[in-house]
């Protein structure tokens, strides 16, 4: 009977001594991506060549402006002077002039943002793939980036627990 209470033993500790051993080791990283961004050399171009576009937007709005502003200034100075038909027609030039002012002042924005997330896409993609390799490298199991709050790779090693957590709620 001892003998066999000793082997049960071995046996049992021997399995828990292997299943310790097959217990997956976790590996996590991070990595403030903002911060490589702004380190990687592509980012300069993109920024200059984003610039250049602001640049020629507020060259085209501020000529759009300078116009709207001579011809108030010489309805205001003329006003007096025109008959009801021709104010009348000036205040609605006037008016679609301020519109197409605004109009061009939201679509250059839009366009702006546009050009700028196509500038950064391929370099943003570019830091991705890096940050991808190394983690596969240096077997990380995760890498968090601390500047988001975004886990940026996880392995397959990683376990999915929402099957189990629906389980506890009783979500099908």
């Amino acid at each position: 009977m001892r003998k066999l209470l000793t082997i049960a033993v071995l046996i049992l500790a021997v399995s828990f001594s292997n299943s310790m051993q097959a217990q997956v080791q976790y590996k996590f990283g991070h990595i403030d991506s903002n911060k490589l961004l702004s380190q990687m050399p592509q980012r300069e171009k993109a920024k200059a060549d984003l610039e250049k576009y602001a640049k020629q937007l507020e060259s085209t709005l501020s000529g759009m402006q300078t116009e709207f502003e001579r011809k108030y200034q010489d309805y205001i100075a003329n006003a007096d002077s025109m008959s009801n038909l021709i104010r009348q027609t000036k205040e609605a030039e006037l008016g679609e002039m301020q519109q197409r002012i605004q109009n061009f002042q939201q679509t250059a924005q839009q366009d702006l943002a546009q050009k700028e997330n196509e500038l950064l896409q391929p370099i943003i993609m570019k830091a991705r793939t890096a940050i991808e390799e190394v983690s596969q490298e240096q077997g990380f199991t995760y890498v968090f980036d601390v500047g988001t709050g975004v886990i940026l790779h996880f392995s397959d090693a990683s376990i999915d627990i929402l099957p189990m957590v629906k389980t506890k709620l009783g979500i099908q």
